[in-house]
C-alpha cells in the first residue's frame, strides 16, 4: 500500500478529529480511510490514535509521529514542484488562530487582499484567547502577542503592540484620577485572567519601572470584555491600544497615567518547525509581516 497515502490519511484525520471527515476530505471510503490508519499502526507496531464513538485523536506516540508526518508530506510536495520547474503556489486550507480582540480589529482586515492573492487558497480562522497547541489541534500558523515560551515553533515577529491604561470619565470622577503609579493601588482594577498575578508592572519616562499590587472586582479572558467594563465605570484597566482606541474615540475611556504603560508586546506569527515550510504557511507569515509592517 502506498505509504504516502497512508501518511496523507493519518495527517487528515488528525486534522479532522474523524475517519469520516478525513475520507471526505480525501476523495475515500471511510473503511478504506480506517484501513490506512490501521496499515499504518502495524508498519510502525504502536497505535497512533485513541478511538472512541465521538471523535479520535493521537496518542502521545501519535503526536511525535505527527510532526515527521506532516513534515514528509511538505517535502514530498516540495520536490514534486521542484522536479515539475514549478514555483510552489500555496493551495488547499491553511489553519489559522489568533486572539479574539486582535482577530476582530486587524486581522480579519488582512485576510481579503491575501484570499485575493492567493485564489487556490481558503482560510479556516479561529479566535481564542489561551495558546493553542498548533500540532494537537491541527493549525498550519498562530498569531500570538506577548512573550512566547519556548519551543519547537518558528517564530516571525511581525509588530509591537503598546499598552496603556484607561478609565472612563464617570469612573475618574468619582474616585479621582491617579497621579502617579503608586496610586493604582487605591483604585478598582479589572484584570487579564490569564495574566492576573497582583501585580501590575509599568514602564515611564526613560524607560524607568514600578511594579504596583493591584486588586479589583472583575477578572475576564478577553480585553473587549475589560475595556467595556471599564467604559461602564468599573475600574482602571490595562489593555493593547487596538482595544482601547475605540473606546478613547468615542469619549467612553480616557487614558491614564498617559506617560506611564505596560511593557510593549510583540506581535508575532508562529508555525511548526521543519526543514521545508509550507508554501500556503510561507505565503501567510510574509502577507502578515507586509500587512501589519506598513501599519
Amino acid at each position: 500500500m502506498d505509504r504516502l497515502a497512508l501518511l496523507q490519511t493519518y495527517v487528515a484525520v488528525v486534522d479532522t478529529g474523524s475517519f469520516t471527515a478525513a475520507a471526505a476530505r480525501l476523495g475515500l471510503s471511510r473503511a478504506m480511510a480506517s484501513r490506512h490508519v490501521q496499515v499504518l499502526e502495524d508498519r510502525l507496531g504502536v497505535r497512533l490514535l485513541h478511538r472512541t464513538t465521538r471523535r479520535v485523536s493521537p496518542t502521545e506516540p501519535g503526536l511525535g509521529f505527527l510532526e515527521r508526518a506532516r513534515r514528509l508530506l511538505a517535502d514530498f510536495d516540495d520536490a514534486e514542484t521542484e522536479a515539475r520547474g514549478e514555483r510552489a503556489a500555496p493551495r488547499g486550507t491553511l489553519r489559522v488562530n489568533a486572539p479574539v480582540s486582535f482577530g476582530r480589529a486587524h486581522l480579519a482586515a488582512a485576510l481579503p487582499g491575501f484570499l485575493a492573492r492567493h485564489p487556490g487558497l481558503s482560510v479556516e480562522l479561529t479566535v481564542n484567547d489561551r495558546v493553542v497547541d498548533l500540532i494537537e489541534e491541527g493549525f498550519d500558523v498562530a498569531v500570538r502577542i506577548g512573550r512566547l515560551a519556548d519551543s519547537t515553533l518558528v517564530a516571525r515577529r511581525l509588530a509591537t503592540i503598546s499598552i496603556g491604561l484607561a478609565a472612563s470619565p464617570d469612573y475618574l470622577a468619582r474616585r479621582g484620577a491617579p497621579a502617579e503609579p503608586a496610586d493604582l493601588a487605591r483604585h478598582a482594577w479589572l484584570g487579564y485572567a490569564y495574566s492576573a498575578t497582583g501585580s501590575l508592572r509599568l514602564v515611564g519616562p526613560g524607560g524607568r519601572e514600578e511594579t504596583v499590587r493591584v486588586a479589583g472586582p472583575l477578572a475576564a479572558n478577553n480585553g473587549d470584555i475589560l475595556a467595556e467594563a471599564a467604559a461602564g465605570g468599573a475600574g482602571i484597566v490595562l489593555q493593547p491600544d487596538f482595544i482601547l482606541a475605540p473606546f478613547i474615540a468615542a469619549g467612553r475611556l480616557v487614558t491614564v497615567l498617559p506617560e506611564w504603560q505596560g511593557p510593549p508586546l510583540g506581535l508575532h506569527a508562529v508555525h511548526h518547525q521543519g526543514r521545508h515550510v509550507a508554501a500556503k504557511v510561507r505565503a501567510f507569515v510574509d502577507h502578515l509581516a507586509e500587512w501589519f509592517g506598513r501599519s
